[in-house]
């Protein structure tokens, strides 16, 4: 799990850290930076697989501008200097990367590793001691490499050699290993309307599509997944919507047909709904519950504005469920919501489950704060989470205007 995330010069962020949790829900006014935090988590994510270019940063959610634009610009100076990021793993593994754009037409991002040499030194030790057979090809492969990068200046003057090992290479290769995958594939989800209802549309990433693309494609593997329980578990979890009975995928399909047949309890089973016929709500809440379940999609990813398209109840209880399949499923989410109903999902007792206001400070840099749970005044009951943030006492309102 990440624990940790720092980033520096990107878009409206100056500096910022955060401590993360599981389950992780940002609130804050329009336009305070928000989006920004999980597109620089998207970033850091891009470079450590050094994938950096435009289409690949545009299928994982993020807003992409010309690079100038895709750093703070509190101070002119701050358009030519990279954006930094780190992020720590499990409390314990960090990683250090600047990203460079020299600002020219077409020019591309590059990912720089900066972890210390000895910080490096200490996660090829701990790879080479618990992770790996000492016989293993792996394991020379590292520790070969790792005594190779520190005669780095001298093997870049002889590209042609054999022997030549870059540095982020090694370092690809020993993150790979501490984080088991949990970090490259991060993506900002938010699902539309549109693309929930034609199964037919494909996205560029599979088994899901940032859109909501694929959502037909992942049930039907799903059923034929019988062993695996995430067909039930799904249907279980959809019994929210009181209508809700059951729904199948039809075992022959002309070519070309992607539909789900779905039963609503107060009309006759003869009569055949499909997803161009359900409701909205329904099929967000069935995206988001097989973005939990599988064992195929990122197991760290956000969601913008989980809130569309639900009555604020469904939000509440939506809230508790990604907490439920979050832990059971080994997920890491960050959530952005504008909904003061998404908040009373949140159990903050819970460790793993936090709140976040994000906010512009006086200088207009986005800033974020983890928010605790309301304590008693007087002896009173603390008020909910969700007349906290309506009244305004814990932030994330406008104040430029009142009603």
């Amino acid at each position: 799990m990440i624990t940790n995330f720092k980033i520096e010069n990107y878009k409206s962020i100056n500096k910022l850290t955060i401590d993360l949790g599981r389950v992780n829900v940002f609130i804050g006014e329009n336009g305070c930076g928000k989006s920004n935090i999980i597109e620089a988590i998207a970033l850091a994510s891009a470079a450590t697989e050094d994938k950096l270019d435009n289409e690949f940063l545009t299928a994982r959610g993020v807003r992409v501008t010309v690079p100038k634009l895709m750093r703070s610009a509190y101070e002119l100076d701050n358009i030519d200097s990279p954006i930094k990021v780190s992020f720590t793993v499990d409390n314990d593994y960090s990683f250090e990367y600047e990203l460079l754009n020299d600002n020219l037409q077409y020019s591309k991002w590059m990912a720089k590793p900066t972890t210390s040499s000895e910080e490096f030194d200490k996660q090829i030790s701990d790879v080479l001691a618990s992770e790996l057979d000492k016989n293993s090809t792996l394991y020379k492969f590292i520790e070969v490499s790792a005594k190779l990068v520190k005669l780095s200046p001298q093997i870049n003057k002889i590209r042609n050699d054999r022997i030549y090992v870059k540095f982020d290479d090694v370092l690809k290769t020993i993150y790979a290993l501490l984080t088991g995958g949990q970090f490259e594939n991060f993506l900002i989800y938010s699902p539309e309307n549109t693309s929930l209802r034609i199964f037919e549309k494909e996205g560029q990433i599979e088994p899901l599509g940032v859109n909501g693309e694929g959502l037909f494609k992942l049930i039907k593997y799903f059923s034929t997944q019988t062993e695996s329980g995430s067909l039930e578990e799904i249907k279980r979890y959809l019994q929210v919507f009181d209508w809700f009975k059951d729904f199948s995928v039809p075992e022959k399909l002309f070519e070309g047909e992607s539909y789900l047949q779905i039963q609503d309890r107060y009309i006759d089973k003869s009569i055949e709904l499909d997803q161009r016929s359900s409701n909205e709500g329904f099929l967000f809440v069935l995206f988001y519950l097989a973005l939990l379940v599988s064992d195929k999609t990122p197991s760290f990813f956000a969601i913008d504005n989980i809130e569309a398209s639900l009555n604020p109840k469904l939000c509440t209880k939506l809230i508790k469920t990604v907490a439920e399949l979050s832990e059971r499923h080994q997920k890491q989410v960050i959530l952005t919501t504008h909904s003061p109903s998404v908040l009373d999902g949140l159990n903050l007792n819970d460790p793993e489950q936090k709140l976040f206001l994000v906010y512009r400070n006086k200088l207009g840099h986005t800033t974020i704060k983890e928010l605790e749970k309301p304590k008693n005044m007087n002896g009173q009951e603390p008020v909910r989470l969700s007349e906290a943030f309506l009244r305004g006492y814990i932030g994330g309102l406008p104040k430029n205007f009142s009603l």
